[in-house]
Order: C-alpha cells, then structure tokens, then sequence
C-alpha cells in the first residue's frame, strides 16, 4: 500500500514539474514587438438552406 501511495506521489510530483516548467519556460521579457497574432476575424454567417424541391429563386 505504501508503494503504491509513493508511486502516485511521484507521479504527482512530476506532474506539477511539468506544468510549472511549461508555464514559466518562456522568453525573459515576453514576446517580442510584432509577433502577437493577428485579431480574429469575424466569424461569417452561414448561407440559407435552400429548398431542393421547389423551383430555383429568381
């Protein structure tokens, strides 16, 4: 039983390695000018089902 509680601490351990190393890992003052990405576009809104069974719209 203790084995097993020690295991999952590891794993635990580890796991918090890796996000603190992912999270804290990036560049000394931030991103450099010019590299954020660009803003969203708008999102399009979606064509109009048609009808398949009546004649074509004029």
């Amino acid at each position: 039983m203790t084995l097993i509680l020690l295991e999952a601490l590891a794993a635990l351990v580890l796991l918090l390695l890796i996000v603190w190393w992912t999270m804290f890992a990036g560049r000394k003052k931030g991103e450099l000018p010019g590299q954020q990405d660009a803003p969203p576009r708008p999102a399009e809104p979606p064509a109009p089902a048609r009808d398949k069974s009546g004649p074509p719209p004029p």
